[in-house]
């Protein structure tokens, strides 16, 4: 009988362990999918909290705020950017991370999306395209409107507490804002595009047409094409009155070193050098690029070709093109510096 109470108690014992430890798992799955933390975490925090789940809660929310903080000298050069738009003006800011892994997940792609959203309520006197750093965030407040994250808080808590979430850098890097013309309109593209409004390099391109209400289907589609053009051909500048003059100097000072080495003479050198500066143009002058859809012609004779259609004269007046972490690994001071845009 002694035998039969200490086998019956061990069964007993047993079952209790089973249910305890399936118990446990199912709260450590409910805490990671209230705060998508990690496992490990997630486990850390029941334990220390004597298996209290909303306690539990709160104890990650503290811990991930001082590890964000800890963490925020980390370089985070991946990440996405965020496009915003109304018939006015669009909105482009860029929000990194140190992982694709993070890049992928909803949150955050819900806080790069409000982010941009709120980047369009900036203005200035400007009418071309102004850049905005973390600093024109400072006094915004925005609801994530997330099951994870809801309510209102600044910016600058959002961002920390998706940070605490992620178990990453999380960084608002920059912004820019084109306003639209008085005649004319914004055309974009996204490239790498896990959902519509992000995407990993954007093309911006705005129009300006004298009679806007002209063949707009056609004004959209050549506008959405050259937008693609921008993100694919790299232009640095509208047109060759716009590149720098000391940039030409440089680079004619290069072609004129590599023209002599041919041992050429001189009159030789100089028509080298002025062919090749020609194809320089081609390189980096939106008007004079090949475009991409049909590199038989450049883009100031899609453009010539536009009007004719449209029976109205059509101008690009503002471009910009830009990409998650360029420059970062060059220079963290100042990112609007590798952003391609008329000046």
């Amino acid at each position: 009988m002694a035998v039969y109470g200490a086998a019956k108690r061990i069964c007993v014992s047993i079952r209790s362990y089973s249910w305890s430890a399936s118990e446990n798992v199912n709260l450590i799955k409910q805490l990671r999918e209230r705060t998508s933390a990690p496992i490990k975490d997630v486990k850390a925090a029941l334990v220390d909290s004597n298996w209290d789940i909303d306690a539990a809660q709160k104890e990650l929310r503290k811990r991930g705020k001082v590890l964000a903080s800890k963490k925020s000298s980390r370089i985070a050069s991946e990440g996405l950017l965020a496009l915003a738009q109304t018939p006015a003006k669009v909105a482009l800011v860029e929000l990194n991370c140190e992982t694709d892994f993070v890049a992928r997940n909803d949150i955050f792609q819900q806080l790069a999306l409000c982010l941009a959203r709120q980047a369009l309520s900036l203005d200035n006197s400007s009418s071309s395209a102004f850049h905005v750093g973390p600093q024109s965030f400072e006094d915004m407040r925005l609801n994530l409107e997330h099951p994870k994250i809801n309510g209102e808080t600044t910016v600058h808590n959002a961002i920390t507490e998706v940070a605490a979430m992620m178990g990453e850098n999380v960084r608002l890097r920059r912004g820019y804002v084109m306003p639209a013309s008085s005649h004319g309109f914004i055309s974009t593209y996204l490239h790498t595009s896990p959902q519509p409004g992000l995407g990993r390099i954007a093309g911006i391109l705005s129009l300006e047409v004298d009679d806007g209400k002209t063949q707009v289907e056609a004004l959209q589609r050549v506008g959405s094409e050259l937008a693609m053009h921008v993100v694919a051909a790299k232009p640095l500048y509208l047109t060759k009155e716009l590149v720098p003059s000391g940039a030409l100097e440089n680079e004619r000072e290069i072609l004129k070193s590599q023209a002599e080495a041919s041992g050429k003479p001189q009159m030789a050198i100089d028509k080298m050098v002025e062919g090749r500066l020609r194809k320089y143009f081609e390189d980096v002058v939106f008007m004079d690029q090949k475009f991409i859809m049909n590199d038989t012609m450049n883009v100031k004779v899609v453009l010539d070709n536009l009007s004719n259609q449209v029976g109205s004269s059509v101008r690009v007046v503002d471009f910009l093109r830009m990409e998650v972490g360029e420059g970062i690994a060059r220079q963290e001071t100042d990112a609007s510096e590798t952003v391609a845009q008329v000046a």
